[in-house]
């Protein structure tokens, strides 16, 4: 019975976005695509921001998108701005991963705003990124 709900809360939502298991524990690493909702954020991102931030007492982020901005809805920038808020204290490398050149501008510019560092990168240069943001200083 389990199996089959599951099944058909996987019909009913598609997940787009998708944690990484290819960086390191204390990296919340995540991939997305398509369209990108609140549900998104409430049952993959913010969940595994809690994990590492609790576990580790910091947070390295890194989010791969593989979509346009414009595909992500007004619910999931919320979710963006609180998780960023809620966790301010704990920000030591965030990696955004784009080939949406303003993004990577922005994500470049945004240091200011939180401690730690930030950084915009190519999606050619993923692996670049993923071995950056998991650098502790």
């Amino acid at each position: 019975m389990a199996g089959f709900l599951f099944y058909h809360r996987r019909l009913k939502y598609n997940i787009m976005v998708k944690k990484m298991t290819d960086v390191p524990d204390y990296v919340a690493g995540f991939e997305a695509s398509g369209k990108i909702d609140k549900n998104d954020y409430d049952n993959i991102v913010l969940p595994e921001l809690e994990r590492v931030d609790k576990a580790h007492g910091h947070l390295h982020y890194i989010m791969v998108l593989k979509t346009p901005l414009k595909n992500f809805s007004l619910g999931a920038w919320m979710q963006d701005a609180w998780a960023g808020i809620k966790h301010f204290r704990g920000w030591k490398r965030i990696a955004i991963v784009s080939d949406e050149k303003t993004i990577e501008n922005i994500t470049d510019k945004f240091e200011w705003a939180v401690p730690g560092q930030s950084k915009g990168f190519k999606l050619s240069e993923i692996e670049k990124a993923k071995k950056w943001v998991a650098e502790e200083e």
